[in-house]
């Protein structure tokens, strides 16, 4: 899997030895421009942008992205509550599966909530009923699945052979409506306006029977929309159409692009061997702090790596054998003592870090290339550490 992000910007001047290793550091201002885009397609197609929690949940920024979007998306409970309490506008949750004392709770905090078949909006009726007696306003969707691939990895495509998410769209029938405000698919992941399109066009006439009952669509997420060649015009005027031709409140859920190219992750080379080639110790860990870079599996871009030069092997500190961040070109060197940097690792990153064999997280710096104003969010310890296990 290749990513599509990677591009510098400011960070291309900011000093690696500033901060503590390792460390992220975000650009508030590369997060805000990204956000000012979203923005702009939002308003110029007449729809509304949650940004989704499960990609960038850096909440001390909460109040920066309320000034933008919509509201979050959540896929939990846990999420739901961040986003009400950190975030502003609308909270919409979904989730594969709910618990009735979860939901419960969700009930009471969300604008939209979204179920993954009709079977279980029925079997939490009574739980749904109790919350409207108790005068909880919210609205109720499902989430269908388009039964049209467009992913380029099976393990991220929602639409893979006898996925989990979504129901059926071939299944669909009017009376798994009934109470129904809305239908959500989430078909893409770090993809273009193109497959979006293609998606509709395989689904649109199985939907048009259902759009008098319906009151809101949902295009879910992984749309790379701040990236510089996505088609955002094409997008806008696709959006416009469909919500001209069904009346309907349309909704996207954005979550890499709120922080593409927004943040980095520093660390520090600890030592160096040779086993058939340069071998370099960092206290980075590819399990721990950039698990995707094992799951998708894909290489994270290195700042300021150069064409040419000696090629080092940089892996974690943990005992995992496969804990292999990448082979990479180290700028000036892979000497102990060395920084160095991974670009694109706002999103995607904070949220799936784990301390795994007690590697430290890296502290989580907030930084604004306009100003140089740098201060740390938050440091992790030995106590965090503890506080997770019994």
């Amino acid at each position: 899997m290749e990513t599509r992000a990677g591009d510098p910007g400011a960070f291309a001047r900011f000093d690696l030895y500033r901060v503590p290793s390792p460390a992220f550091v975000v650009d508030e201002a590369a997060i805000r421009r990204n956000l000012a885009i979203l923005a702009d397609v939002r308003d110029r197609a007449g729809i509304k942008i949650l940004g989704a929690l499960k990609a960038f949940s850096m909440w001390s920024l909460g109040g920066v992205v309320g000034e933008y979007l919509d509201g979050v998306c959540a896929s939990g409970l846990y999420e739901a509550r961040l986003g009400r309490e950190e975030y502003r506008g609308e909270v919409a949750t979904y989730c594969a599966a709910y618990k009735p004392g979860d939901l419960a709770e969700i009930l009471k905090i969300s604008d939209h909530v979204i179920f993954n078949s009709p079977g279980q909006i029925a079997r939490m009726k009574p739980v749904l009923d109790a919350a409207r007696a108790a005068g909880h306003g919210f609205d109720i969707g499902l989430r269908i699945n388009p039964l049209h691939a467009e992913g380029d990895v099976p393990k991220y495509d929602p639409c893979q052979p006898h996925s989990r998410l979504g129901f059926p769209i071939d299944q669909l029938r009017a009376d798994h409506l009934e109470g129904v405000s809305g239908l959500h698919f989430h078909s893409l992941c770090e993809q273009d306006f193109l497959p979006l399109e293609r998606t509709w066009a395989a689904i649109e006439s199985r939907l048009a029977p259902y759009f008098k009952s319906l009151k809101w669509l949902n295009f879910g997420g992984g749309h790379h929309i701040s990236r510089a060649d996505y088609q955002r015009d094409a997008l806008v005027a696709f959006l416009q159409r469909i919500k001209g031709q069904t009346g309907l409140t349309l909704y996207l859920e954005p979550g890499e692009a709120m922080a593409l190219d927004g943040g980095i992750l520093i660390g520090e080379i600890l030592d160096v061997i040779d086993n058939g080639m340069a071998v370099a110790i960092t206290d980075i860990s590819a399990t721990c702090h950039m698990p995707d870079v094992i799951e998708a599996p894909y290489r994270p871009a290195m700042l300021h790596e150069p064409d040419g030069g000696p090629v080092t092997r940089l892996g974690g500190p943990s005992c995992l054998a496969g804990d292999i961040i990448g082979d990479y070109r180290v700028p000036g060197g892979a000497e102990p003592g060395a920084r160095i940097a991974f670009l694109d690792q706002a999103h995607y990153s904070m949220v799936k870090t784990n301390t795994f064999n007690g590697v430290p997280l890296p502290a989580i710096w907030l930084w604004n290339s306009d100003t140089d104003d740098l201060r740390q969010i938050r440091a992790f310890s030995y106590a965090d550490f503890k506080a997770r296990l019994s």
